[in-house]
């Protein structure tokens, strides 16, 4: 049996969708299921620009219960799309297909710190920056720090393998999980990967990170935690372009200094933060780099005036070194709200992730730049400069179709230009159904071949976050071109949906 796909007008709520919706509750338990089409609403969208309705939400208290709910949606057919705290930007907690949304927001709890071995075990509801508020004290911390990391949470963390300003040495989320439980597609429940490192066998818990939500459903992370550094050194250094400060990242990088964060914010990017943070920024300045630097108290300040030196010798206008926390935290609150403030010069944006090596970024501004001016929108540039991670956000009015097209279309073209470059089509906001198109262009046949057949393998019913991830032939076309609507992908997903195909 299949339940039927919905609309953004409101689930269909036919004979055979009651009745699955009643055998849910009895399976998950009435309190967990949410149905009223005004509640469905609040999970039809996450940070992307596309909509569409579940039938159904649950929201599960734990694994055994998320076990219970998966094998009735396995059994009946029914699609599944976990989310986490919908702060995903490359709609992968859309359920486009219709189905139910499985959310993690009540499996909130730190269930356990061990010190001694460096380590936390979390539930995927969790929000990242309680777990290194609650391990700031200990002195320790949890690395990844997604800009929505008050916000976001670790279950999703793992989902997209997001990254985040302070990832440059440390690594994304997959380097900071050693194991998780999951619920696989038929509902069984397993462990993999080991708290001890470098466990024997294939790296399936690196399989788990960035797969979306599309081979398994976690439900509990063992995290590897560190100590907090016992110095940091906040800068904030302004150019007139940001083609100077892009080669102050590479100078900066290629002196041997590698700071644990360095930021970008170009111009019409700077205005609005400042507007909106007051933050401390120049706001007539081309470009500010966000530089932070970590480590020994002996040494740190020595390597902070080296870097400002190099920043100098490669054009800085202004450098400025944060003198107490509350400077430093001003710096970063500017940063870390930088998307939100971008209402102030346009009432939507589109962001995108690409990725280029960071030698190119100069090549690469003008590239953003042409893309946006091809279709007559602006374009704010904020992003992670010291690994090349662009996030472009293009300004323009969803409310108008024609806009949307057009964001839609320069996005495309700044994510073949990283191509080109040598880079990649995401770097922390995962593909989702946004880039799951554009996935053929970077990926020869042999790859994506292998990507079907591992999905294929986990998931033969495709069940688990149908169109994400993976080009299926549906909103497909020639050049990976996102070229049809999401109301006709609905159709498409409803028409192969009652002819029993998932996919």
């Amino acid at each position: 049996m299949r339940v039927e796909t919905t609309t953004l007008e409101g689930p269909p709520v036919t004979e055979s969708s009651a009745a699955f919706i009643e055998r849910l509750r009895a399976v998950a338990g009435d309190a967990d299921v949410l149905a009223d089409p005004q509640q469905l609403r609040l999970y039809m969208y996450d940070g992307s620009i596309d909509r569409a309705l579940p039938i159904a939400v649950v929201l599960p208290r734990d694994a055994a219960q998320i076990s219970r709910v998966v094998r009735l949606c396995h059994d009946e057919g029914v699609h599944v799309t976990p989310r986490g705290a919908g702060t995903g930007l490359s709609g992968g907690s859309i359920p486009l297909c219709g189905g139910i949304v499985l959310s993690s927001a009540r499996m909130k709890a730190i269930l356990a710190v061990d010190l001694e071995n460096a380590t936390a075990t979390v539930q995927p509801g969790l929000v990242n920056l309680d777990l290194s508020k609650h391990l700031a004290p200990f002195g320790f911390q949890y690395v990844p720090d997604p800009s929505s990391q008050g916000a976001c949470t670790i279950g999703g963390n793992v989902a997209e393998n997001s990254g985040g300003p302070h990832t440059l040495t440390g690594g994304v989320t997959t380097n900071h999980v050693l194991a998780l439980e999951v619920v696989l597609a038929d509902g069984e429940r397993v462990r993999i990967g080991s708290p001890a490192p470098d466990p024997p066998g294939p790296d399936l818990v690196g399989v788990m990170c960035g797969s979306e939500g599309t081979i398994g459903i976690v439900t509990e992370i063992l995290c590897r935690i560190v100590r907090t550094w016992e110095t940091v050194r906040t800068l904030m250094v302004a150019f007139e372009s940001c083609r100077a400060a892009s080669e102050a990242v590479s100078a900066v990088i290629s002196s041997g200094i590698i700071p644990t964060a360095m930021e970008m914010m170009d111009h019409p990017a700077l205005g609005a933060i400042e507007a909106f943070s007051h933050a401390g920024y120049p706001v007539d300045a081309g470009a500010v780099l966000l530089l932070e630097l970590e480590g020994l108290e002996d040494g740190i300040d020595r390597a902070a005036q080296r870097v400002l030196g190099i920043c100098r010798e490669s054009g800085a206008t202004e450098v400025r070194l944060a003198k107490n926390d509350e400077e430093r935290e001003a710096l970063w609150k500017g940063r870390k709200k930088a998307f939100g403030a971008m209402g102030r010069i346009g009432p939507s944006y589109y962001v995108q992730d690409g990725v280029i090596p960071r030698t190119r970024l100069p090549e690469m501004l003008d590239r953003v730049e042409e893309a946006a001016r091809k279709v007559g929108l602006r374009v704010a540039n904020v992003f992670h400069a010291g690994d090349g991670n662009l996030h472009p956000l293009i300004l323009f009015d969803e409310r108008d179709p024609d806009q949307t097209k057009r964001a839609i279309a320069a996005g495309e073209e700044i994510l073949r230009a990283c191509i080109e470059l040598g880079g990649s089509i995401t770097g922390e906001h995962g593909v989702g159904m946004e880039k799951r198109d554009y996935m053929a262009l970077q990926f020869p046949p042999a790859t994506m071949e292998a990507f079907h057949a591992l999905r294929e393998a986990c998931d033969p019913e495709r069940t688990l976050n149908p169109y994400k991830v993976l080009p299926s032939g549906l909103g497909c076309a020639e050049g990976g071109k996102r070229q049809k609507t999401l109301a006709q992908m609905q159709e498409m997903a409803h028409q192969a949906a009652a002819a029993g195909d998932a996919y």
